[in-house]
């Protein structure tokens, strides 16, 4: 068994709708079915709104999944109750993407990275200061962080308080929700190094969401890509970013810039808007934007039939090597 196994994971949220008119739920999540292996970095990848944020917090419970099952180091974390699942919860811990808003304004720095501790009961006061003070160091802040108030801080430097106070507990999986995307080019490597060297040295699993397509492929072993609520591709980023083979992930590695003036990128546009997740296309989701669908005549398959996460080559044993995509016209040109 994986060390998180994701199975059939739903999340829906209740649609705005008017005086007279009910408007459908948002489905965020739509069934998304993956793992994650002990010690092993999983990117994932997608534009806003496709349900990224929200797959991460449904994981933790910190929002309510309605259905599906997610299971961590053999403990099936949907079915805790309030109390287990407090307890949980200093294994599996979360680096939020906004450092504004998840940092309490009123607290101390120092306050702040020790209330894991606090709240788990880990070592005497003394202890809890030592250990604030090495967490501190080790994201690359001054000594007198641990005195000062979240808002005598950069945005930089406040993502690195809650690396900090997620890294705290020493949890065994780290959920990372774009924990670089305020912080400077030279900051980004220095956060980035942190976690693989917490990666090596503790055997950390990482959920680590972002949109930094470049960054997700030098630091994960594996990488989905979301498009509306689903999982459209998955694989080895050196197999996925050679030779993607859902028209999505092409476009989106299409539209990462080249560090070269003497090199053209061909861009691959991708048709129209984002569709509503309260008003998704039937079939694939992707299907209106998508020039596959165009080429191959508007096939009906598309419009009615949601394609399958499969496999786009014959694999022995289901490696971890496996390419995967949800496509009709997988591997087509």
């Amino acid at each position: 068994m994986a060390f998180v196994d994701v199975e059939g994971l739903v999340k829906r949220y209740p649609g705005q709708g008017g005086l007279f008119k009910r408007a459908p739920p948002v489905q965020a999540v739509s069934g998304v079915s993956f793992s994650i292996e002990r010690g092993e970095s999983l990117g994932l990848v997608g534009e806003s709104g496709c349900g990224k944020s929200t797959l991460g917090r449904a994981i933790l419970r910190l929002v309510e999944p309605d259905e599906g099952r997610v299971t961590i180091d053999g403990t099936d974390v949907t079915a805790l109750a309030p109390g287990p699942l407090r307890t949980f919860r200093r294994n599996a811990q979360m680096i939020f993407q906004d450092p504004y808003a998840s940092l309490n304004p009123r607290m101390r720095v120092g306050d702040i990275v020790a209330e894991p501790l606090v709240v788990h009961d880990l070592g005497t006061p003394k202890e809890r200061t030592v250990r604030v003070r090495a967490l501190l160091a080790q994201v690359g802040l001054p000594d007198d962080a641990a005195q000062r108030r979240p808002h005598e801080f950069s945005g930089g430097q406040r993502q690195r308080i809650g690396i900090a106070r997620a890294l705290a507990t020493d949890p065994k999986l780290l959920v990372a929700d774009e924990p670089l995307s305020a912080l400077d080019v030279s900051i980004q490597a220095q956060i980035v190094n942190l976690l693989v060297a917490e990666k090596a040295a503790r055997g950390l699993s990482l959920l680590f969401i972002s949109h930094d397509l470049k960054m997700v492929r030098h630091l994960c072993d594996r990488v989905l890509i979301m498009y509306l609520g689903r999982v459209v591709e998955a694989g080895r980023p050196r197999a996925l970013f050679a030779t993607p083979q859902h028209p999505y992930t092409t476009a989106l590695l299409s539209a990462v810039p080249v560090p070269d003036p003497a090199r053209r990128r061909v861009r691959l546009p991708v048709l129209g808007e984002p569709p509503s997740p309260a008003y998704p296309p039937s079939g694939c989701h992707f299907h209106p934007r998508c020039a596959r669908f165009i080429e191959h005549g508007r096939p009906a398959i598309c419009v009615e039939s949601a394609p399958p996460l499969v496999s786009t080559r014959a694999v022995a044993g289901g490696s971890r090597d496996e390419h995967l995509c949800a496509c009709h016209f997988a591997g087509a040109a």
